[in-house]
């Protein structure tokens, strides 16, 4: 079964993340590639250090191009952003990155990219779900993996000195020269430490790197940077004295970073540090875009800036698709992910690691006292986070609780209104707020509350909780 969540399709490899599965689906988007007549254009092709994504992209590459879809494959693991960019680059038709982002090791998964380099909208996914529907087994075709790149079918490609190159053009070199930063850079076992580590060196960083190796259990933690899973980077931070801690997830799309005291930037964070800086420090103007789960800091400084923050459903599809709307200058989300306007439509964590060394140099200060200044400015926002893994029994008991009988908890503070584009969202007169969602990558129950202190947050989560039964 293939079906398309928030960041692509994802499974559990062997159960339905397989060979057949892979070539099924590419047969499903062979045929909307001729239904549109963009045949003449490529399918760029990637992956990432996974179990199966190597053989996992070598399967769609050739079944794709079986059916006569010319085929551009990187020709080594690279990180999912450096995709997007090609698929922009060469104005290709689809670009498809085999991951499974953050997910655990037991995960892999495709994700989508449509021209523009955007992440594929709902409409497209659901497209392929439709043409997998309707496939007959004996319409999937494949070709040998030798026999199409010596007939040109399938060409490998290696763009990744290009999108190095792009990143470098646009962040202030110079002012990092002069600052020589002593940089601690965590791929997580990941595909971030060529990219970046390059772009640092060239702004003559001291680099070093840490969780480099190839390892497809990722250490046995969760290649997710989250203040779980970077203890170890923040005690490399503070016992050897660096500036800055940079951390990227499985497939380098995310970014998580550890400040020179060892403390753990919270992903809002930094979406709220790289608006603050873009704005005022380099002079870039423009709204503000945030997925329903992210702070709402970003609201109150876009008012002050005299701009708009937009909020949209989880899915940096919807993300990337209301800043092309409405000109945004920056968007993001609470699990890390962001990207700037003049960058791909998608989120970058390699290029959002480059923004904020750049930052830190421009500004000449570190990171919490820089946070120090935008919480004067703009008030405290704290954040309490909650995960529950779900039985498909559960889910949809709790489904039928929130969505069809439309019920809530009892809470002290006064509500001013209840949303359901994306979850159950209660926003509340006092500024905070608090979401109970389902996941759109797996089997995960998550409630974010967001308020003026931490003990209230974390008690609005535990009243949301206690009533789930959680």
């Amino acid at each position: 079964m293939i079906k398309f969540g928030t960041g692509g399709f994802r499974a559990i490899i062997g159960e339905d993340f397989t060979r057949s599965n892979l070539e099924l689906l590419s047969a499903a988007l062979t045929k909307m590639i001729q239904k549109d007549h963009v045949e003449d254009r490529p399918v760029v092709i990637g992956y990432d250090r996974r179990f199966l994504s190597d053989l996992g992209a070598k399967w769609i590459a050739c079944s794709l191009a079986a059916g006569g879809i010319p085929i551009h494959l990187i020709n080594h693991d690279v990180p999912t952003p450096l995709i997007m960019f090609q698929v922009l680059q060469e104005n290709a038709a689809y670009g498809m990155a085999v991951t499974a982002s953050h997910n655990p090791a037991e995960y892999n998964g495709v994700k989508i990219f449509t021209s523009g380099g955007r992440d594929a909208t709902e409409e497209v996914t659901n497209r392929i779900e439709e043409e997998i529907a309707k496939i007959d087994p004996s319409e999937i075709h494949t070709i040998e993996y030798e026999k199409a790149t010596a007939d040109g079918l399938i060409l490998e490609i290696d763009p990744q000195n290009n999108y190095i190159d792009s990143i470098l053009n646009v962040i202030d070199t110079q002012a990092i020269k002069k600052k020589n930063l002593k940089i601690l850079l965590d791929p997580m076992f990941g595909v971030s430490k060529t990219t970046l580590q390059t772009i640092l060196l060239t702004c003559r960083c001291n680099v070093e790197v840490i969780h480099d190796r190839h390892d497809t259990l990722f250490g046995g933690r969760l290649p997710a940077p989250n203040s779980s899973t970077l203890s170890h980077l923040a005690q490399m931070v503070v016992q050897n004295g660096y500036d800055l801690g940079i951390a990227t997830d499985g497939d380098a799309d995310r970014i998580g970073l550890i400040d020179s005291k060892g403390n753990f930037i919270h992903p809002n964070d930094i979406l709220v540090l790289l608006y603050y800086y873009l704005h005022e420090y380099k002079g870039w103007k423009g709204p503000a875009v945030r997925n329903i789960a992210t702070t709402h800091c970003l609201d109150r400084m876009a008012e002050s800036f005299g701009e708009v923050c937009y909020e949209v459903p989880v899915g940096f599809k919807h993300i990337s698709s209301k800043m092309e709307e409405t000109n945004a200058l920056i968007g993001g989300e609470s699990s890390g992910g962001l990207t700037v306007r003049g960058h791909i439509r998608g989120k970058d964590g390699v290029y959002a690691g480059s923004l904020l060394v750049e930052m830190i140099s421009v500004i000449g200060r570190p990171l919490h006292d820089i946070l120090d200044e935008i919480h004067q400015k703009f008030g405290n926002f704290f954040m309490d986070e909650f995960d529950c893994r779900m039985t498909s029994e559960r889910k949809k008991e709790l489904q039928h609780l929130l969505f069809e009988e439309k019920k809530i908890p009892h809470f002290d503070q006064e509500i001013e209104k209840i949303s359901y584009i994306d979850g159950c969202k209660v926003y509340f007169k006092n500024g905070g707020w608090i979401i109970c969602r389902f996941s759109g990558t797996e089997p995960v129950l998550r409630i974010f509350s967001e308020m003026e202190n931490a003990a209230e947050a974390a008690q609005v989560s535990r009243v949301f909780r206690d009533f789930l039964g959680l």
